[in-house]
């Protein structure tokens, strides 16, 4: 037996259909971290575990997971899900692989930036006609501001796209050889 609810902040009840923090309770969840008492405090709240998972109900009860918190993104006031965009990204028929992280903008706070890896013999991708493509699969508001193409993209041991290695360059660019 094991209850699970999607809420907003400060840990308000969603109904189906609206999307936000999934956190879990019941006999079968963790009691916390082996040895980590921080994150063990920071991860449960009134009894409730804080997955770190962002998703919603549907009117039947099955749940369906939108992004992990950590990865989401504000952009103009509106929370912003990089594997959304990664899915449509994905449907263009010259990409092979898709990363899309958060990087600072002035105007909007953030913006999405995309990586992407291209089929082998793909022809050349401008943000502009990244764009064009998405046009009719996103809001303006998740329509990346920045593109990257890259021979591969940089993955984790577990095979997993390694965004945090690209948040990294982001913060910390590598020194432009002269």
């Amino acid at each position: 037996d094991m209850d699970v609810v999607a809420v907003d902040d400060p840990a308000r009840v969603l109904p189906p259909g609206e999307t936000g923090e999934l956190r879990v309770r019941g006999p079968n969840v963790t009691a916390g971290y082996w040895q980590r008492p921080d994150e063990t405090a920071a991860a449960f709240r009134d009894g409730w575990f804080l997955t770190g998972d962002i998703g919603q109900m549907s009117a039947d009860g099955v749940f369906t997971i939108v992004d992990r918190k950590k990865d989401m993104l504000i952009s103009s006031g509106f929370n912003v899900y990089p594997r959304a965009i990664e899915d449509a990204i994905h449907e263009h028929p010259d990409v092979l692989e898709a990363a899309v992280i958060g990087v600072p903008d002035a105007y909007r706070g953030q913006a999405a930036k995309a990586f992407i890896q291209l089929r082998d013999d793909a022809p050349a991708l401008t943000l502009e006609a990244l764009r064009a493509f998405l046009a009719d699969k996103l809001g303006r508001h998740e329509m990346p501001s920045a593109l990257e193409i890259r021979a591969s993209l940089p993955h984790t041991s577990v095979g997993k796209l390694a965004k945090r290695e690209l948040m990294a360059e982001i913060a910390d660019p590598p020194a432009d050889p002269k």
